[in-house]
C-alpha cells in the first residue's frame, strides 16, 4: 500500500481537501472525543466564509464545554471549566447549531445527540438521523461521505510511526469499507492528538490506513472530560438492585453517568463488604432476596460495552473485571465448559484441544501458529513441517504418539494462555483522571483492553459462535426515560417526536439479551421525573413513542425494586410494574389499568409496596452513606468542597425556578432570614456588589440555600 501523505499544518491539510475534492464536501467524523476539532473548525470556517462551497457534517454526540444558562451559572462555571477542560477546543458548528446560526451552505446531521441539549432546536431536530448504532456506519455511508477525519493517538515518529484509533475504532473502519466498496472516492485523514491515550489491539492501525496524517502540534489538545456526577440515594438504590443480578463469571455492559457509577460502586461493595451488602439489600427488598446474586466475584467479570466508562476502569482496578476471553470460539468454549481449567497451560490444555478437533495430529503449520499465538506453545519452538524443536529437544508432530506428546508436554508448553481480553469497548468518555490512568497504565494491563468495531460489540451476527462463547451470563444494563405498564420503553425521544438523545445501541443489546440463552436485559429508570410541568411518574399507562416494544420486555428496575417481566402475562406485568412505581402515583396507575381491563376490579396494591417514597428510601440508605460505603462521589470528583457546597445551593434555586410556588416561598424565607454567604462565594458568582433588586434577591436566595 502507498504511504500516507504527511502534512505538518492543519491549514495546509484543509487547502489540500478543498483543492482535491470538488463540489459539496460530506465530512464524516466520529462520535464523542474522536473528533479532530481543530481540523473541523478550520474547514468549517473556510466554507462558512465561502458561500460557493457546501459542507455537510455527519456525526454524533458533539460535545461542548458547559457555559451555564444564567449569569450566576456562567460566573460559577468559568474557573471550573478552565481548570477541568484545559485547552479543549470547542467546535464552531456546535455553537452555531445551538444558537440557530448555521449558514445556509452548511448542514449538520447527527445520529445521537447530547442528552436533552437540542430539545426545541428546529435545525438539530430536522438533522437527526434515527438509526441503531450498529447501522450507523451503513447510514453514514449512504450520505455520500467523501472525507473521513479522526483524531488519533500516536507512538514513535515518522520513521517508526504507530497510530491508534484510540477512543473511536467503533465505526470508522466500517464507514471506509462501505464507502470504498461502493466505488465512492473518500479521503481518510488522521490528525495526531498526543494527549489521546494510545490504545492497542483492535484500535491500532498502520499509518497507511490513512491517506493523510496531520502532525501539526495544533491538533493536540485536552480531551473532553465531564466531571463525575453525584450519585444520589435513588441512583444507589437502582445500582444496588442491578448489581444483585450480575452473575460471577459473567459479562457486563453499563453506561455513563451517575447510574453507571452507582452500579460500579455497588459491585465493589458486594465483592469487598458482602455482609453489609446483604443487609443493604434486605432493607430495600420487602419481597426478600430469592434469586439475587450476593456472592463475591471469584471468577470475575468480562466487560463488553459500546461505551468504556470510568466505572469499568474502576472495576478493573478493583479486580472485578478480570475474566479474560480469547479470540477463538473452540478455545473459549473449552474454557467455559471446564475442559480447559483456568488460564494456566498444562498437558490437559493440549489434550482438550486435540479431543475437540481444534488442532490435528500430526500438527499442521496452522496448528502451531494457533498454539503459539495463545501461549500454549513457547514462542521459541520451531516447526519444519514434521518436527518440533526447542533448544536441545526435538520430537515429531504426531501428538497421538505418547512419546511425542510427552516431549511437547514436558519441554515445549508455555505457562499461561496469552492474548486474553477482559474489556471490550467501542468508544470511551470520562473525567480527566480516567484518561490519565489509560495513558499511564502498564502495557501488559492495557493489552487486556480491546477498543474495537461496534459491529463486533453490539450484535451476534458475524463470528456468532465466538461472541456467544465470550458473552456468557451477559447482563445488558440500559437506562430509559419512560416505561409503560405493559412493558414498552421510551428512551430516545418524547411523544411529540422531539429527540432527547438517540437510540444508540440500546435496541441491539435488547435483541442480544433475548438471543443469548443465559443473558438478561436490565432496563433502569428513576420512578419519577420533575420538570416545569411538575412531578410525574416515569411508569405510565401508555406513551406516544416507543424505543423498545413491549414484546421485548424483560427486567425493569427502579429505586423501589426489580420487576421481572419476561414471559409474564399482561396482567402480571402491570402488577409488577406498579409494585416498583412511586406510591404517590400507584392509585392512578391502578385505576387506568382497571379501566382498560388489565387488572381485576378488586385488585389492591399489596401493603409492602405502598411505601415507595423518596424519604423512606433515603432513610434506609443513610446509615450506609454515613458508613462510607455509598459516598456521593465513589470515584472522586474534580470539584472542590466549596464548589460542591455552591452547586447544592444553585441546584435548589434552579429547581425552584421551575416551580413558581416553591420559588415564592423560598424567596420570602431567604429575605426574612437575611443570611449572608461567604464573601469568596459571592465574588465567584459576581454577587459581591448587588446593586439591582434582582441581584439582591439572588444573593439572599443563594445564601439561604447554602
Amino acid at each position: 500500500m502507498k504511504k500516507p501523505l504527511i502534512i505538518d499544518s492543519i491549514d495546509a491539510c484543509v487547502d489540500h481537501i478543498l483543492e482535491t475534492i470538488p463540489g459539496t464536501l460530506v465530512l464524516g467524523i466520529p462520535l464523542g472525543v474522536g473528533k479532530p476539532n481543530p481540523l473541523v473548525n478550520t474547514l468549517y470556517r473556510r466554507i462558512k466564509a465561502n458561500p460557493a462551497r457546501k459542507l455537510r457534517i455527519i456525526t454524533a454526540l458533539s460535545l461542548e464545554k458547559p457555559v451555564g444558562h444564567s449569569p450566576l451559572e456562567r460566573n460559577f462555571l468559568q474557573p471550573l471549566v478552565e481548570r477541568v477542560f484545559g485547552d479543549y477546543v470547542d467546535m464552531d458548528y456546535v455553537k452555531d447549531v445551538r444558537a440557530g446560526h448555521l449558514p445556509p451552505n452548511i448542514e449538520v446531521q447527527e445520529f445521537f445527540m447530547k442528552t436533552g441539549d437540542y430539545l426545541g432546536n428546529a435545525p438539530a431536530q430536522r438533522g437527526y438521523i434515527s438509526t441503531n448504532y450498529t447501522f450507523a456506519a451503513r447510514d453514514m455511508a449512504v450520505q455520500g461521505i467523501n472525507v473521513v477525519a479522526q483524531a488519533v493517538g500516536v507512538k514513535g515518529n515518522e520513521d517508526n510511526l504507530r497510530l491508534s484509533l484510540s477512543s473511536n475504532p467503533d465505526i470508522t473502519e466500517e464507514v471506509i469499507e462501505r464507502v470504498r466498496c461502493a466505488g465512492q472516492p473518500a479521503m481518510m485523514i488522521g490528525v495526531i492528538n498526543r494527549k489521546m491515550p494510545f490504545m492497542p489491539n483492535g484500535a491500532e492501525v498502520s499509518p497507511d490506513f490513512f491517506d493523510i496524517v496531520v502532525t501539526d502540534p495544533a491538533g493536540t489538545h485536552d480531551i473532553f472530560s465531564p466531571p463525575n456526577n453525584k450519585v444520589s440515594a435513588i441512583d444507589y438504590a437502582i445500582g444496588l438492585h442491578a448489581s444483585s443480578l450480575v452473575a460471577d463469571g459473567g459479562t457486563l455492559q453499563i453506561g455513563i453517568g451517575s447510574l453507571g457509577d452507582a452500579i460500579g460502586q455497588s459491585l465493589i461493595v458486594r465483592d469487598r463488604h458482602s455482609a453489609e451488602y446483604r443487609h443493604i439489600l434486605e432493607s430495600l427488598c420487602p419481597e426478600g432476596l430469592a434469586g439475587r446474586e450476593l456472592g463475591r466475584f471469584d471468577s470475575g467479570l468480562y466487560g463488553c460495552s459500546e461505551m468504556f466508562v470510568n466505572a469499568f476502569l474502576r472495576l478493573i482496578e478493583a479486580g472485578i473485571i478480570r475474566r479474560e476471553v480469547f479470540d477463538d470460539a473452540v478455545l473459549q468454549q473449552l474454557l467455559n465448559s471446564g475442559h480447559i481449567s483456568g488460564e494456566s497451560v498444562t498437558p490437559e490444555t493440549l489434550q482438550a484441544l486435540l479431543d475437540a478437533g481444534r488442532i490435528h495430529s500430526p500438527l499442521t503449520q496452522a496448528d502451531v501458529t494457533f498454539l503459539q499465538r495463545f501461549g500454549i506453545l513457547r514462542p521459541e519452538v520451531t516447526f519444519d513441517g514434521r518436527h518440533l524443536t526447542f533448544e536441545d529437544k526435538c520430537c515429531g508432530s504426531d501428538l497421538s504418539d505418547a512419546s511425542c506428546f510427552e516431549c511437547v508436554s514436558s519441554h515445549m508448553l508455555g505457562t499461561r494462555l496469552a492474548h486474553g481480553i477482559f474489556m471490550t469497548g467501542g468508544f470511551f468518555l470520562g473525567p480527566r483522571d480516567f484518561y490519565e490512568r489509560l495513558r499511564t497504565m502498564p502495557p501488559q494491563e492495557l493489552a487486556k483492553i480491546d477498543m474495537t468495531r461496534i459491529d463486533f460489540i453490539n450484535q451476534l451476527y458475524g463470528n456468532d459462535a465466538l461472541k456467544r462463547a465470550q458473552r456468557r451470563k451477559a447482563r445488558f444494563m440500559n437506562t430509559t426515560m419512560v416505561v409503560t405498564l405493559l412493558g414498552a420503553a421510551a428512551s430516545d425521544a418524547l411523544e411529540s417526536g422531539q429527540v432527547v438523545s438517540g437510540v444508540g445501541g440500546q435496541y441491539n443489546f435488547v435483541a442480544m439479551s433475548h438471543a443469548l440463552a443465559d443473558a438478561r436485559l436490565i432496563m433502569m429508570l428513576r420512578a419519577t421525573h420533575d420538570n416545569k410541568d411538575g412531578l410525574k411518574s416515569s411508569i405510565v399507562w401508555n406513551y406516544g413513542h416507543v424505543t423498545i416494544p413491549r414484546h421485548l420486555r424483560d427486567v425493569v428496575i427502579t429505586e423501589y425494586g426489580i420487576a421481572e417481566l419476561r414471559g409474564q402475562s399482561d396482567g402480571e406485568v402491570v402488577k409488577r410494574l406498579i409494585a416498583v412505581a412511586d406510591s404517590r402515583f400507584q392509585p392512578a396507575l391502578v385505576k387506568q389499568a382497571k379501566a382498560h381491563g388489565k387488572l381485576e376490579a378488586d385488585y389492591e396494591v399489596p401493603e409492602c409496596y405502598r411505601h415507595n417514597l423518596p424519604n423512606v428510601l433515603a432513610a434506609k440508605l443513610k446509615p450506609w452513606a454515613q458508613a462510607g460505603l455509598l459516598p456521593d462521589f465513589p470515584f472522586g470528583t474534580d470539584l472542590t468542597d466549596d464548589e460542591l457546597h455552591m452547586v447544592r445551593a444553585m441546584k435548589k434555586m434552579k429547581h425552584a425556578s421551575q416551580h413558581p410556588a416553591e420559588l415564592l416561598n423560598m424567596t420570602i424565607k431567604s429575605l426574612w432570614e437575611g443570611k449572608e454567604a461567604p464573601p469568596a462565594y459571592l465574588e465567584r458568582l459576581g454577587l459581591t456588589e448587588a446593586h439591582s433588586f434582582r441581584d439582591r434577591v439572588m444573593r439572599r436566595l443563594f445564601a439561604g440555600n447554602l
